[in-house]
């Protein structure tokens, strides 16, 4: 997340290096690269599947990141480098995530689309990251529609003889993730009012609360290198208590173990392990976004619902 400036002395030479190999006059457009189609970079593998599903066979869709990465304190590597050299598009999330990522692709002259764009930010509730935007809004299957429309008209500007695709496409991808949100509220509807806390390691999961209606608590609210403090654990055992909560939950990219020790503290069940800044490769449980999504709300209804231990 672009709000940790640790990361960026680090990767200054690098972002120098990619700007020069985006302007190189030697580097060829898409059209004439690979497979012939446009290219459309992306800044992780989250936006890159789904930039797949809107654009079909008609455009060649990159991801900067690569299954598994961590999005917040990402360093481009040099493989990074050559992918960005070239591309007709560029998605990124925006709300603050990639500030590295805009730095390396401003004298580009590529078309740059926020994803994000037209959507109210929900803002960091604690700690120093208080009022900044929590940037984790594809999260939320009503936001990733938004995200799709984006797309397909950004798709269509850039490819026009396949706009009527990337339209048809976006409204049946749009239905998928509409039935994701209608399956997790209804399942999670028998909750009693005060249970209904969706109970994190990252606070990364404020939109997919507000789709379902459930409050949010997390140990820390961004991924940081500090990660749950005695303080944090302690905030969290409580809040946990006070509301009875049944399970608790972690994200794939970080460890475990503080919000294991919610678990022995509590008596709250660890409900299993949730995917938020990247997808796993084919063989893992989110290869794609809509898997991931729906992974997610089924370990959430089936956690807060039936207590499933993992």
């Amino acid at each position: 997340m672009s709000i940790f400036p640790s990361s960026r002395r680090r990767v200054i030479a690098a972002l120098a290096t990619i700007l020069t190999l985006l302007l190189l006059p030697a580097c060829s457009p898409a059209a004439t690269q690979g497979s012939g189609k446009p290219v459309v970079l992306t800044t992780f593998t989250v936006i890159a599947d789904m930039a797949r599903q809107v654009a079909g066979d008609h455009l060649e869709i990159r991801s900067i990141t690569k299954p598994g990465a961590e999005i917040h304190d990402y360093e481009p590597t040099p493989d990074d480098i050559k992918a960005a050299a070239g591309a007709d598009l560029i998605l990124a999330n925006g709300l603050g995530l990639e500030r590295w990522f805009e730095q390396f692709t401003a004298g580009s002259d590529a078309p740059s689309v926020t994803l994000s764009q037209g959507i109210t930010p929900i803002e960091i509730a604690s700690e120093s990251y208080a009022g900044q935007p929590n940037p984790h809004a594809w999260m939320s299957p009503t936001h990733a529609q938004s995200y799709v429309d984006t797309m397909a008209t950004a798709f269509a500007e850039l490819d026009p003889d396949h706009a009527a695709d990337f339209q048809a496409n976006a409204v049946a991808y749009k239905a998928d993730l509409q039935a994701v949100k209608d399956e997790l509220v209804a399942a999670i509807a028998p909750l009693p009012a005060d249970q209904r806390v969706l109970v994190t390691c990252e606070g990364a999961f404020s939109y997919l609360a507000a789709d379902a209606g459930l409050e949010e608590g997390y140990l820390w609210p961004v991924n940081a290198e500090n990660e749950g403090t005695p303080q944090q654990i302690a905030d969290t055992v409580n809040l946990v208590r006070s509301r009875s909560v049944p399970a608790v939950f972690c994200e794939s990219t970080v460890n475990d173990k503080a919000m294991r020790q919610v678990v022995s503290e509590t008596g709250a069940t660890f409900g299993g392990t949730l995917y938020v800044d990247s997808l796993t490769d084919a063989q893992g449980e989110a290869p794609s976004y809509l898997a991931l999504i729906r992974h997610d709300a089924a370990v959430i209804a089936q956690g807060l619902t039936g207590g499933k231990q993992q």
